[in-house]
């Protein structure tokens, strides 16, 4: 193609751009450029949705231990960590509520690869928090990367290989016996080529709560191979080998004892022993070839993690999950209209899971068949084992036309056909939720099957008008259909996918000093999947119908220019959230099934009114600080409403550095103020709630060296 950049030159703009927006930020915010929407580079003023983009600028300043320090304040996603670790519970408008642990009905992505399981779930142990240059939050149904998703994508890019200006050295350590070691360090060749080798250590004792320690451990390695002036290579290997205890929820007396003294000494249940430990290795392989009048964007990727899982009345233990995939992608720039785009392309994906298997706890204390108490993790007898098999083939095509500079349409989707095999055989012994501990019935064990298949279709159209140079006008009209995981699908087979249809306008806004995003959502939800609890069991149903309709803002504004010496720029984030059941009939439980009308109430654990407000200080002398508090609004236990707990206020963490040539320190304390409150609360059908606490002030101090 006459006048394309070859992929060096387009490395090396790609790169001064970098320096020049860093340059500029003295002066006020760039708008950023994000590939999550269309999977095309674009203005995030331009993307006629609404997405949210946590830059190198926003991530040099926190902590990151774990993805919750890079998200929280961005409107419409609610994330938030139960243990103190790696591990994130995340909710993107209303998705991902029905989730235990974990994040599911989100698709995560790592340099254009998914990080999340074709049922949804996505774990968070692989991701290394510090080889991160930029995160994009893309929210709602519709996404062109998101197969089997309803609330869109988040995608983690990692720095580039070919980017010698993020090698360093960074060294951390604080209260609770947390350390945080990383280095990196790249070659480039005089051809252009590149390899970057990161190595990261975390830990933690966290004994604020009793067994609550992780620790993590990842190597990678990354090579870039320029072949030629229109083909560009890049690889990535890395290994990590985590281990994560989980110390489980409190009782209403065990929450106000955590209250007094700032510690938990024991949970709500007789498991004391829960974990999460990993194993994982993890390649990709991304291609991109300019082959004139079309880009040719294969990806190729594998992923092969066990993982030994201590959870309520089982160990689970993984032995190795096999998943290799592909995602083949085409580019094709025209003139339909004016500098039309078009993409294309198709994914197939295979996840195999052989040999998986539940143990019964061998050292427990009993009363008649009751557990009272676990005494190790150490497996007893074999309750079950398990072959899963995973498939996902589909089909993408995004059309953006650009009759002029101030029009942009967007129309596309994707199709997704997902099937679920499983072969499991059970002994005669299973742990029985109503009665507390293991019961055999001679007879009851056996083989049984599960194979179900979903075709998933997910449109989106969306268009922005250019009002002038300071503000663009949007509308995103998109549908999203999501697929039930495995386990709820064991618990209920009949469940049928959610479909998710939204409606969106907008305004954006970008100046030299403040800039915003204001908009505003319809969503309803056929089907959507709810989780009930009853007796410390979840049980998975489809509710007729629910309704969501949110506003969300976000803004900053650099004041007292010129009156104060540097920069000072405030930030505030908003979220409303008004989600209801329009009809949902709740079977509760507990001797006999009964129904009760949920219609018209509350969706439980999603507060109406979620705000954020930060300060960015910055003096020419090299000082840095950033100040974020955080408030999530009361919220129902329960999908009968009877109850409200009354979330938190101004929960803040600040961050202070100093920067002096390579050198860079840092002193950073989450929960300033030391606050007690609980991230989490649930109550379930028989009345009995759960807490989990927010963790109280801890401080950390860093130190960087940039090679």
């Amino acid at each position: 193609m006459i006048g394309t950049p070859t992929p060096k030159k387009q490395l090396c703009v790609v790169i001064s751009a970098l320096i020049s927006s860093q340059a500029l930020a003295v002066d006020g915010p760039t708008d950023v450029i994000t590939v999550t929407a269309t999977r095309a580079e674009r203005v995030s003023s331009e993307v006629p949705e609404s997405i949210a983009v946590i830059d190198q600028s926003r991530l040099a300043q926190e902590r990151m231990g774990n993805i919750n320090d890079a998200l929280r304040g961005t409107p419409g996603v609610l994330v938030e960590s139960t243990s103190g670790a790696y591990s994130s519970r995340m909710i993107v408008r209303g998705a991902g509520l029905k989730a235990q642990y974990g994040i599911r009905e989100v698709m995560l992505l790592r340099d254009g690869v998914p990080i999340t399981d074709p049922d949804s779930f996505t774990r968070m142990d692989f991701i290394d928090t510090q080889d991160i240059e930029q995160i994009e939050v893309s929210k709602g149904p519709g996404n062109i990367y998101a197969a089997g998703s309803t609330g869109g994508a988040i995608q983690i890019i990692s720095k580039s290989v070919f980017d010698d200006r993020r090698d360093q050295l960074r060294i951390g350590a604080g209260e609770f016996g947390t350390k945080n070691l990383h280095a990196r360090k790249s070659y480039m060749s005089e051809a252009g080529n590149a390899v970057a080798i990161t190595a990261s250590h975390r830990k933690s004792d966290n004994n604020w709560r009793r067994w609550n320690d992780f620790e993590s451990n990842q190597l990678s390695i990354k090579t870039g191979y320029l072949p030629n002036d229109y083909t560009e290579l890049e690889t990535e290997l890395s290994y990590t080998k985590a281990q994560l205890n989980l110390p489980g929820d409190m009782t209403q007396e065990q929450f106000e004892a955590f209250r007094q003294t700032g510690k938990q000494t024991d949970n709500n249940s007789p498991f004391k022993h829960n974990a999460r430990d990993s194993e994982i290795v993890f390649f990709n392989s991304r291609l991109n070839m300019d082959l004139g009048s079309f880009t040719f964007k294969p990806r190729l990727y594998f992923n092969h993690w066990s993982h030994f899982h201590p959870v309520t009345g089982g160990i689970n233990d993984t032995p190795g999950v096999n998943i290799w995939g592909t995602d083949l992608e085409v580019e094709v720039p025209h003139s339909l209209l004016g500098q039309d785009n078009l993409v294309m392309g198709m994914t197939y994906r295979q996840d195999r899971n052989l040999g998986a298997k539940k143990y019964a706890y061998q050292d427990i204390v009993t009363a008649g068949p009751k557990v009272i108490r676990t005494l190790s993790n150490d497996p007893g007898e074999l309750l079950e084992e398990q072959d899963e098999k995973n498939n996902v083939v589909g089909f993408f095509v995004q059309e953006s036309l650009q009759p002029n500079e101030k029009l942009l349409i967007d129309a596309g989707f994707r199709f997704d056909h997902i099937t679920i095999e499983q072969n499991t055989w059970s002994s005669d012994t299973r742990y029985n939720y109503g009665m507390g501990g293991y019961v055999t019935v001679p007879g009851s064990g056996g083989y049984s099957s599960l194979n179900r298949s979903f075709d998933l279709f997910s449109p989106r159209v969306g268009i922005s008008y250019k009002l002038n140079d300071q503000f663009t006008l949007f509308g995103n009209l998109a549908q999203g259909e999501q697929v039930p995981f495995a386990s709820e699908l064991e618990s209920n087979p009949d469940l049928r996918s959610p479909t998710s249809r939204s409606f969106e306008v907008g305004l954006k806004g970008r100046a030299a000093s403040w800039e915003f995003d204001l908009n505003a959502y319809i969503s309803s939800v056929d089907d959507e999947i709810i989780r009930v609890r009853t007796n410390g069991e979840s049980i998975y149903q489809n509710a007729g119908s629910t309704d969501k309709k949110g506003l969300e803002f976000s803004g900053s504004k650099q004041v007292l220019q010129g009156k104060i010496p540097g920069k000072l720029r405030l930030g505030f984030n908003y979220a409303y959230s008004d989600y209801t059941y329009d009809e949902f009939s709740e079977i509760v439980y507990g001797g006999r099934p009964t129904n009760h009308d949920r219609s018209g109430n509350q969706l439980p654990y999603i507060p109406k009114h979620y705000y954020s407000i930060n300060a960015n200080y910055e003096h020419p002398s090299g000082i840095k600080a950033r100040v974020q508090a955080d408030s999530w609004g009361d919220y129902y236990l329960d999908n009968a409403n009877t109850e409200k707990y009354k979330g938190y206020d101004f929960v803040t963490s600040l961050n202070v550095s100093y920067a002096t040539g390579p050198h860079d320190i840092s002193l950073n304390i989450q929960n300033l103020f030391d606050k007690r409150y609980a991230v989490e609360v649930e109550k379930d059908t028989s009345g009995e709630k759960s807490f989990s606490p927010g963790a109280p002030r801890s401080i950390m101090l860093s130190y960087r060296y940039q090679f």
